[in-house]
């Protein structure tokens, strides 16, 4: 797969950072207080060009974001598609403090993907206010369930 060309541009851009399943974790880590988001595509992947397309069509649009941006290939990473559970691509998952937050699928315009940040940014702002609030409760963020419940 690594002979076929690929537009990277959207990648170069946005300074998406390339993961695989053995890099994923760390990378993640490595982004720390700031909203990290992956966006996994595939090659030969229609979506995933017209997403890059549009993106790239409004930079500064998506700069404005603030998102410390990742992208895998899921093709050619496809343990990251089964540890995922991705059905298709173009697929875009939020993290927080390596906690997942939530995803978006598709590119149905960057209203949406801006409607998905700001979801995103809630929930970064429920789980502060509530370890702020000298209630350090470990929630998951999608099911809003505690360790203890």
């Amino acid at each position: 797969m690594a002979n076929i060309p690929v537009d990277s541009s959207a990648f170069k851009v946005f300074d998406m950072q390339e993961l695989s399943a053995g890099s994923f974790d760390a990378a993640l880590a490595g982004a720390g207080d700031e909203l990290a988001v992956v966006f996994f595509w595939g090659l030969d992947c229609f979506n995933c060009e017209i997403a890059k397309k549009a993106m790239l069509a409004q930079p500064e649009a998506v700069r404005a974001l603030g998102l410390t941006w990742f992208h895998s290939n899921v093709y050619e990473h496809r343990e990251l598609g089964r540890r995922f559970m991705l059905h298709g691509v173009p697929t875009w998952f939020f993290f927080y403090r390596g906690k997942r937050l939530g995803r978006a699928t598709g590119w149905h315009g960057l209203g949406q993907f801006e409607a998905a940040v700001a979801a995103a940014r809630e929930k970064i702002r429920v789980l502060n206010s509530g370890a702020s609030a000298g209630n350090p409760v470990d929630r998951d963020p999608e099911s809003g369930k505690s360790s203890t419940d």
